[in-house]
């Protein structure tokens, strides 16, 4: 997790003025003690749907098993707008415009 694209990227929206709402299924205790330990505005969830809920918008910056087949239907109930910004690129194949989100790829 040293290195992870994910701290970096939470640390400058949090400077922004952005509330973060966070999952990772490994690595959460690690970031929250360590990494991103007296950061502000972060609020740590126990599930990939429950980060979700009242979100403005999704970012995905880890590639872990558990997102890479996700329920988009539930990804657009919970969202206030369908947005979802890739930062792994693994959504690319689901043709997400026509399921009624924008998608942005980071990076790409």
């Amino acid at each position: 997790m040293r290195e992870a694209p994910a701290i970096y990227v939470i640390k400058e929206l949090v400077k922004r003025g952005a509330q973060i709402k966070a999952y990772d299924p490994k690595a959460v205790n690690e970031a929250k003690e360590h990494y991103l330990k007296g950061v502000q505005n972060i609020d740590y969830v126990n599930s990939k749907y429950e980060v979700l809920k009242d979100s403005n918008a999704l970012v995905l910056l880890t590639e872990w098993k558990e997102f890479r087949s996700p329920d988009f239907e539930e990804i657009k109930a919970q969202l206030k707008t369908p947005i979802i910004f890739d930062g792994r690129n693994q959504y690319i194949a689901y043709d997400l415009d026509a399921k009624g989100f924008e998608y942005l790829q980071i990076g790409k």
